[in-house]
């Protein structure tokens, strides 16, 4: 059984963030079309509703008391609000800057893990920080040079805290199973975007173009029912700070979706800035320090311990 589960975890870990690549491409070409929140509230509605379809199929069994709520808070945080930022910075951010911007998620999730008591504290996370701060800094100068407005840029910034925040919270929730974990939230988080939709006066239309319709449908099966569910099912077996590692990898396959089907440019900014971001991502959070080495201690008026 543990070898099975240590097959899993990897497996689920670069299937997701594969997936999860294409996420902020298929973004950025449905709000081309529509309006941001009416747009994240579809996708997720219609992933709840295929979730729901599965938990049915499966028969598994519905959260109850404090897990469904737990359920219910979880998607309230890292679907309603983390997307209701995610869509909105979206509109002026390219998808790769985006995702490059979503690889602090890991040195985030582990600084809040150790404010939480979740994990200790390790000095290379503060280099690790201080790596990934500079990088964000190059980008972030160079948008906000361009016409990039800065509050887009903030509601990224948000959306890797909430991201970061939301992993932590799953350590302490009732143990629910991935699926049903994700139906749940999936339609609280929809509920929200739909309710802040409406507030904003939205456009509540369907997709008119083909592109839209391909990237929504991407959207809600490959990046929301399949990413979310290996990205739970990795949070159980290796933790959130671990899980989270998913973050370095998916800037690499968005930033090449991007260039290919969105005419991202380049820039010099962006080169910089990405080497600098993901090298303070491996030295503070993905680079495993060795343990100092154990010293066997003598028994009190005994023979020392066998060694051998």
């Amino acid at each position: 059984m543990d070898q099975r589960r240590d097959r899993v975890a990897p497996a689920c870990f670069v299937a997701g963030s594969v997936l999860a690549g294409g996420n902020a491409v298929g973004i950025r070409l449905c709000v081309r079309e529509l309006d941001s929140l009416w747009g994240a509230a579809l996708r997720f509605g219609a992933a709840a509703v295929v979730l729901f379809a599965v938990m049915a199929v499966l028969r598994l069994p519905w959260p109850r008391g404090k897990a469904l709520g737990g359920a219910v808070a979880f998607g309230l945080l890292n679907f309603g609000v983390t997307f209701a930022l995610t869509y909105y910075a979206l509109v002026e951010i390219h998808a790769g800057l985006g995702q490059t911007m979503l690889a602090l998620v890991p040195l985030v999730t582990l600084m809040l893990s150790v404010l939480q008591g979740q994990e200790r504290f390790r000095a290379t996370a503060v280099a690790g920080t201080l790596l990934a701060v500079a990088g964000v800094a190059v980008i972030s100068q160079a948008t906000l040079r361009g016409s990039v407005p800065l509050l887009s840029f903030l509601a990224l910034l948000g959306s890797v805290l909430s991201f970061a925040q939301a992993a932590v919270m799953v350590q302490r929730l009732p143990r629910v199973h991935p699926v049903a974990m994700n139906a749940v939230g999936m339609a609280a988080g929809a509920v929200a975007l739909f309710a802040g939709s409406l507030i904003a006066g939205d456009s509540w239309v369907l997709p008119e173009r083909a592109t839209t319709w391909w990237a929504l449908a991407y959207l809600v099966v490959a990046g929301s029912v399949l990413t979310f569910v290996f990205y739970l099912l990795v949070i159980q077996h290796w933790g959130a700070s671990r899980a989270a590692y998913a973050f370095v990898v998916v800037p690499v396959v968005a930033i090449m979706a991007s260039a290919w089907l969105d005419d991202e440019p380049l820039t010099a900014a962006l080169l910089l800035g990405t080497p600098l971001i993901l090298a303070g991502v491996y030295l503070g959070a993905l680079r495993r320090t060795r343990p100092a080495p154990r010293v066997p201690v003598s028994p009190p008026g005994g023979r020392p311990p066998r060694t051998g």
